[in-house]
């Protein structure tokens, strides 16, 4: 069963949740784990994309953006906002809805900030009312 982590930062804006998914997938590649970062739309897609070229400072996240004109299955971290390849790993959820294909992956990330609190109430109780084992994780000090 898919085990979903609840990671709150006490940032409050969506740019440290981009942030924070790049040092995540950093950890998950360390780990050799296949990643989808999934978003909302291409702007997004875009915004992480440019992200994982130097975060961590001076780190290389190899990764690809998938969308209907690149369905290649070339490096260990997709950034997209349709259907992934991947089948199994980490999934880094960013988009506002939670995918309704997020069971095919071993874990779910979702990261909650300051504007998004609600939402990961209501994310929350929509996993734990399905029964999946969650795991809540409060991170002060994270970039440092």
């Amino acid at each position: 069963m898919t085990r979903v982590d609840f990671y709150v930062l006490p940032d409050m804006d969506i740019d440290a949740a981009m942030r924070f998914a790049c040092r995540l997938s950093l950890k998950a590649l360390q780990n050799q784990l296949d990643i989808h970062v999934h978003v909302d739309d291409a702007p997004a897609a875009e915004a992480i994309d440019a992200l994982m070229w130097d975060y961590p400072q001076h780190r290389f996240l190899p990764h690809q953006v998938i969308d209907e004109s690149n369905q290649t299955n070339s490096s260990p971290i997709h950034v997209g906002f349709n259907q992934p390849l991947l089948q199994a790993g980490l999934l880094i959820n960013l988009a506002a809805d939670i995918p309704s294909f997020f069971g095919r992956f071993d874990r779910v990330a979702e990261i909650v900030v300051g504007n998004t609190r609600e939402q990961g109430r209501d994310r929350y109780k929509y996993y734990r009312d399905r029964g999946f084992p969650l795991h809540h994780h409060e991170l002060n000090d994270w970039e440092h």
